[in-house]
């Protein structure tokens, strides 16, 4: 277990300040490993607002603050998803307490909005190394768009999205903020010069742990190929439908209120594994964790401080406890 894993987080969004916890407080923890992630905004509140260089400046700051690898992203009206591969469950942390609560200030500040901007605490889940999954994850990411009928090809998703920089090995740039500085000055009564306060950040995307091996010509052909099956596919489901696509200006277009009389909820899986054995292994591993804890929790109820909580955990008022 003490490599990194892979994981995806997802991230409801709106528009709640903070939402830097773990939704998926039950999950394994995996030492270096990837992971996927996402967010959701609070469905009460959604604006229109162009954050391509604000998403890109928090994104690049809270890497630079606490480095990981990114392999992918993308961001649509209601959540997120972060394809990361970290080394351990307090980084993650780390990071997406850093993510979450910047990019939820820069968003509540920009469109005035005074309530909470995230409508839950992220929720990661682990990815297995199984090559098959880790592929499948990343097609999922970067299908959003075209996957939904929004557009007719990856590429041209209005919003903020991974699939050009991974064509193309352009740099990902953004601009970040310093709030603080603009604050002090302001208590100061100190008037900065224009763009003092802001800096240019780069986000540093990695490749697909089951593909690091691949140059990086060799990797963006792989992207390439699977862009093209994704649009390929979403062509074909609409000449079945007869249904066309909005187009990203139709999408710029539509009603940031707007909401589906119906919502399609399922449980999230505990962990994305391909075949059974992997899935028990992860279970079993998740067991013993878990056993470990309640012993040390119970030890520790009772007074005694010597307590060992199993590495990767986060005993309650003590320390993170590294591997």
């Amino acid at each position: 277990m003490n490599r990194p894993h892979l994981g995806v987080l997802t991230v409801p969004c709106p528009f709640g300040g903070g939402g830097s916890g773990d939704r998926n407080s039950r999950a394994i923890r995996r030492d270096r490993g990837p992971y996927h992630g996402e967010q959701v905004p609070d469905h009460r509140e959604r604006r229109p607002v162009h954050l391509d260089f604000v998403h890109g400046g928090v994104l690049g700051r809270a890497q630079r603050e606490y480095p990981l690898e990114i392999v992918a992203y993308v961001v649509v009206s209601s959540h997120y998803h972060l394809l990361l591969r970290v080394d351990h469950a307090k980084q993650l942390s780390d990071f997406m307490c850093f993510f979450n609560a910047n990019l939820a200030k820069e968003v509540a500040r920009r469109i005035g909005w005074k309530e909470k901007v995230w409508g839950r605490r992220y929720q990661s889940i682990v990815i297995s190394d199984e090559e098959e999954m880790q592929v499948a994850r990343l097609r999922y990411c970067l299908a959003h768009g075209v996957k939904e009928g929004l557009v007719a090809r990856v590429e041209e998703w209005p919003g903020v999205h991974c699939a050009v920089p991974l064509l193309t090995g352009a740099p990902v740039v953004g601009t970040w903020y310093d709030r603080s500085l603009e604050y002090n000055a302001f208590l100061r009564r100190k008037e900065l010069e224009k763009g003092e306060s802001q800096s240019r950040e780069v986000v540093e995307l990695s490749p697909l742990p089951a593909w690091q091996h691949l140059s990086a010509e060799a990797y963006r052909a792989r992207i390439a190929v699977m862009v093209r099956e994704i649009n390929e596919t979403a062509a074909a489901a609409r000449a079945e439908s007869l249904i066309a696509p909005l187009g990203a200006d139709g999408v710029r277009a539509q009603n940031p209120e707007t909401r589906p009389r119906k919502l399609k909820k399922s449980p999230a899986p505990f962990c994305h594994a391909l075949r059974k054995k992997v899935r028990k292994a992860l279970w079993e591993a998740y067991g013993l964790f878990v056993a470990s804890f309640r012993e040390a929790a119970e030890k520790l109820k009772a007074g005694d401080r010597e307590a060992q909580f199993p590495p990767g955990s986060f005993p309650p008022r003590l320390p993170f406890v590294e591997a």
